[in-house]
């Protein structure tokens, strides 16, 4: 297949881009990626222009035949992508006369380059969100496995890192739910938003042609055609809310990653992950790296870059298209293949990954987990006012920390030596699982509410 210099801008310039400009101006070696959807918007385009009389059936017939063709040839990795031709429209617009001739030329009729690529662009970033839904839902649903085969395993719920009070596991795991069920929500209402046609806007001011924008718009599963052909062009707002979404997503990933990395430390013995999801070390023959959590962490930050690029790519430009507008794809690809990745990574590590009852439950043991459990029960029992509750509860912890034990060590003497009001039934509070199973508030940690809220997702992920 032989290609020649870009011959696009017709009688306009006497002679064709030099090595530095075509390298600038090029940007065939990432926008192939959007060659499928730059195909469908083709079809779409020509269909409508044969059922509005603007071109041939035939030749309608011949451009379809021949979009099949090229399509089918990208996807066996016999097309030869040319810079000269700058993009992966004229790439395939060249290829297409090469194949069917004269009808070629009359595709383009009707719509410019601009709303083709607003076009191409939305449905690629369309397709991500779809690709994300369904990853974000299989992790969901593995978290949703791990709560509830420890929907009463009691560990030690935290504040600056500190024990704070015992919570259960599948409380834990419930909370990760929460988190990425609100980004499925972000980006499934990004992709309603989305959802219009950019095409028939042409240039920017709409065309004299007698389209049926309608119809494109249908036949590529939009809503509706963008109503402002200005605004349509020049809208990269698809693309900014799906980096933004994804950076919402990609820190809740991080942050789970880090308590993977914590959890999974010689130190805590919270959880064992797979050996499909950790390395060794070269030197140090003990050592299990959770490596992949580690990199889900550290790929965040290309996806926070990749929003914050696209945001002062933008920020300057009048209306309507500009060339910079060619520099919203890398960085949108990169921080959709980086968020595809860490999805599937987490999902693979929260599925293998079994929780260590023991240590959780030692941790929970620990660390004065049931004081808030103590100045409760003197507020309930004794009618303290609960700042008085909280100092007598304070001492208490003090004189555990005196004599090297924990608040239900203490005996009854101990605690009646800071308040002598205390009873003996106090101690029916202070054990982790009776702490865990007394939070029976809606969205509290009781087994019981944890597995209401386990159905409650079931039934929302269904």
């Amino acid at each position: 297949m032989t290609k020649t210099s870009n011959q696009m801008w017709g009688g306009r310039f006497a002679a064709g881009p030099d090595a530095i400009m075509e390298a600038i101006n090029a940007s065939i070696d990432f926008d192939k990626r959007l060659a499928r959807q730059d195909i469908d918007g083709s079809r779409a385009h020509a269909a409508m222009l044969a059922a509005c009389g603007i071109i041939s059936d035939s030749d309608a017939d011949a451009i379809r035949k021949g979009l099949l063709t090229v399509l089918s040839e990208i996807e066996t990795g016999k097309f030869e992508f040319s810079k000269a031709l700058e993009d992966i429209h004229m790439n395939v617009e060249a290829r297409l006369k090469e194949i069917i001739g004269e009808p070629a030329g009359r595709l383009h009729t009707g719509r410019s380059r601009n709303d083709q690529v607003a076009a191409d662009f939305r449905l690629w970033v369309r397709d991500q969100i779809d690709a994300v839904d369904a990853a974000l839902v299989a992790l969901c649903r593995a978290l949703l496995a791990q709560a509830e085969s420890g929907a009463d395993w009691v560990m030690p719920g935290f504040t600056h890192l500190q024990t704070a009070q015992p919570v259960t596991w599948g409380h834990h795991m419930l909370a990760y739910v929460e988190m990425f069920g609100r980004d499925l929500s972000r980006f499934r209402d990004a992709r309603e938003r989305m959802n219009e046609s950019p095409l028939g806007a042409a240039a920017l001011a709409g065309t004299s042609f007698p389209i049926d924008r309608n119809m494109t718009a249908d036949a590529l599963g939009f809503d509706r055609p963008a109503a402002n052909s200005l605004d349509a062009v020049s809208d990269r707002d698809f693309a900014l809310e799906f980096l933004s979404c994804a950076s919402i997503c990609a820190m809740h990933l991080s942050r789970m990653a880090e308590e993977l990395v914590i959890w999974s430390s010689a130190q805590f013995r919270f959880v064992t992950l797979s050996d499909r999801f950790s390395t060794g070390s070269s030197i140090m023959p003990q050592k299990k790296n959770p490596d992949a959590a580690e990199l889900i962490r550290a790929k965040i930050g290309r996806i926070f870059g990749a929003n914050v690029a696209l945001m002062m790519v933008m920020k300057g430009l009048p209306l309507t298209y500009s060339k910079d507008m060619q520099e919203d794809k890398e960085q949108t690809f990169d921080a959709a293949d980086n968020l595809m990745l860490a999805l599937a990574a987490m999902e693979g590590m929260v599925k293998d990954m079994q929780a260590n009852r023991e240590s959780l439950e030692a941790a929970a043991s620990s660390g004065f987990s049931t004081a808030t459990d103590l100045a409760d029960w003197l507020v309930r029992e004794l009618g303290l006012p609960f700042r008085d509750a909280h100092h007598i509860t304070g001492s208490l912890v003090a004189l555990a920390e005196e004599k090297n034990c924990d608040l239900p060590d203490l005996t009854l003497e101990d605690m009646q030596s800071v308040h002598d009001g205390i009873r003996q039934d106090v101690f029916d509070v202070l054990g982790v699982h009776n702490s865990v199973a007394s939070r029976t508030s809606y969205g509290g940690t009781a087994p019981a509410q944890v597995r209401e809220q386990i159905v409650r997702w079931k039934g929302i992920l269904a």
